[in-house]
């Protein structure tokens, strides 16, 4: 072959060796490309019934609770009751010995009987010389406004004895200590001859109306919207195990708590035999359920991180992140609200690996 010819016999070998390797590398490439769309566990979202039995701890508190303290500063004079001890509503507790609340009581008591008297002298003599001045110049007109005046004057002083008498015999009432209700002495912290008065900070006793206890229980944001099956609910103690007490709702704070994001129910115990005592912690059991249905997916589904949380979707085989927020949790399940709609395709594990708008065929 002539060179010319071995030239031209070498470009058409390039020529179809380059022509070969593009039409391969096209092909790898299409191959790559559809080998990137990946199947993932997904599943169809429904909406179905909720109802789930939650417990919570709770503490049983008396359905009355008074601290008592001394209005005024005295001495225990006596004490007629003790830790354990029933009383009954304006029941004399204690006893105390103030002698200058007696010794100003007595001198009000003085001043308020000499007002008296002077007050019946003048009206006496203003009655007097007025029944006089019913008869023309028998009386100087200048005199029975002077008699009227004195005894108008006589009569405000008489008014105001008459109520320092009353803000003294209340002072001395205050010596004489009784149960503001009916309930159970829990706390005596005095004893005779204790100086008490306002500036104590222990409380001479401590009354508990136990009859009726209030179990209140710290409820979840989330479940705070939900309805309780029935308003009557089982709880039970420690100190008596094996044994289910019941409790009626009575009523709801009607705000969260800012501390713990809780609201704050209350269940009324009817305490007849008083076999509970306040301050037990009890655990009750309360079942749950929505008025409508709702969507309820596997915790898998639901990807927290710092920032939010969401689940994913699949549209038209690619993902979008999709906000939601959390609600009951019946088993391995979990309610959630967001901007779903029944027969969208969620993945079923979920992660912030995925990034919104890869692409993906859904496997069920």
């Amino acid at each position: 072959m002539t060179p010319l010819h071995n030239k031209f016999f070498c470009a058409l070998s390039a020529l179809v060796i380059c022509f070969s390797t593009g039409c391969n590398n096209g092909q790898i490439k299409e191959d790559a490309k559809t080998t990137k769309i990946d199947s993932v566990a997904s599943f169809i979202l429904k909406k179905e019934a909720l109802n789930k039995e939650v417990s919570f701890p709770g503490e049983l508190r008396p359905m009355d609770r008074a601290e008592v303290y001394a209005k005024v500063s005295g001495y225990i004079k006596n004490i007629q009751v003790d830790i354990g001890d029933k009383v009954q509503q304006g029941q004399v507790i204690a006893v105390l010995d103030a002698p200058e609340v007696s010794a100003n009581y007595a001198q009000v008591n003085s001043d308020m009987q000499s007002a008296k008297s002077r007050y019946n002298g003048s009206l006496d003599a203003y009655k007097r010389i007025a029944n006089a001045a019913k008869v023309d110049g028998t009386v100087a007109l200048g005199e029975l406004e002077k008699s009227r005046s004195q005894m108008q004057a006589d009569s405000a002083a008489y008014e105001a004895a008459k109520s320092k008498m009353e803000v003294y015999s209340q002072l001395r009432d205050y010596l004489t200590i009784r149960s503001p209700f009916s309930g159970v002495i829990t706390q005596r912290n005095v004893d005779p001859g204790t100086l008490v008065g306002t500036s104590n900070t222990k409380p001479m006793f401590v009354i508990e109306n136990n009859s009726t206890l209030r179990l209140r229980l710290p409820i979840p944001e989330a479940y705070t919207s939900a309805n309780p099956d029935s308003s009557v609910i089982r709880f039970t103690v420690d100190a008596y195990p094996g044994i289910v007490y019941k409790a009626k709702l009575s009523r709801k704070a009607g705000a969260l708590s800012q501390v713990n994001r809780t609201e704050t129910w209350e269940f009324l115990y009817p305490n007849k035999d008083n076999q509970l005592k306040s301050g037990m912690f009890a655990n009750a059991s309360i079942r749950f359920g929505r008025t409508l249905p709702s969507f309820v997916i596997p915790v898998s589904a639901v990807v927290t991180n710092l920032e939010k949380r969401f689940v994913i979707r699949l549209k038209n085989n690619k993902t979008e992140w999709v906000d939601v927020r959390n609600g009951i949790a019946p088993d391995n399940r979990i309610e959630v609200f967001g901007n779903l709609t029944e027969g969208d395709t969620l993945l079923l594990r979920g992660t912030d690996e995925i990034k919104p708008g890869k692409e993906f065929i859904p496997k069920f």
